[in-house]
């Protein structure tokens, strides 16, 4: 026998990267359609970057919130195996509960518990509105969990009628909720959001570097300069409005 022969291979980290999906009423039409196509289409990516990652596989993980809220899978799905099922947009914003549902999730006895370690998770928030449940409540229990307070944590405010300062609340930075005006910036937005996430989130940190959160900040940011509709939130421009037809 070689030695050779007795070389295992070592098993990959997991990160995870959520998806937190505002499906109220106000989100009927236009918009909704746009989150499940953007979805639909990014998935391809991240599988991609999964595979090439010799560090950390990817996998994928959604819920929706408004009348209360639901998680698509019972478990997160590699990319490759998460078939994206079409949300539908109806009832009230229930951010709250989808707070202290995450937080029940970020957790060994949850989503957390990959044999071979987890890195932090990749939270993207998107909602076109404010809460309608105790989201203050909600976010402090969530706030208390140690993944999410480790995680990469970004927002898409979709138009001007979104409470900002809740997502910002959130994600704990201004600097890390972006605003978007129309369906184009939407659907590239969700893309560059969840491939920057994934990306960086999936790799191990150096020390001095800057935190994952900020590096998947300045990135989204210097991305989506060129992008008409869409825009940092600290950002003023009086000639953005939103078009969703």
């Amino acid at each position: 026998m070689g030695l050779l022969d007795d070389v295992v291979s070592v098993p990959r980290r997991t990160m995870t990267l959520f998806f937190m999906i505002d499906t109220s009423g106000s989100m009927m039409g236009n918009k909704i359609g746009a989150v499940n196509d953007a979805v639909v289409n990014v998935l391809p990516m991240l599988e991609e970057i999964s595979q090439t990652n010799p560090d950390a596989e990817i996998k994928v993980a959604a819920l929706e919130f408004s009348n209360g809220c639901n998680w698509l899978y019972s478990e997160p799905k590699l990319a490759s195996e998460f078939v994206w099922q079409d949300v539908q947009a109806s009832g009230l914003t229930s951010l709250g509960a989808a707070c202290e549902e995450l937080s029940s999730k970020l957790s060994r006895s949850g989503y957390m518990q990959a044999a071979s370690g987890s890195y932090a998770p990749a939270i993207i928030l998107l909602s076109d509105g404010g809460p309608t449940d105790n989201f203050q409540a909600g976010l402090a229990k969530l706030k208390g969990n140690n993944w999410f307070k480790a995680s990469i944590k970004v927002a898409i405010a979709i138009g001007e009628d979104a409470d900002k300062s809740v997502l910002e609340q959130f994600t704990g930075s201004n600097e890390a909720v972006f605003t978007v005006h129309n369906i184009d910036a939407l659907k590239q937005i969700i893309r560059i959001v969840a491939v920057t996430s994934s990306q960086i989130g999936s790799k191990s940190s150096s020390a001095g570097d800057a935190t994952k959160q900020e590096q998947v900040v300045e990135e989204i940011k210097d991305a989506i300069q060129d992008i008409n509709g869409a825009e940092v939130a600290t950002s003023v421009d009086t000639s953005t409005y939103d078009d969703w037809d």
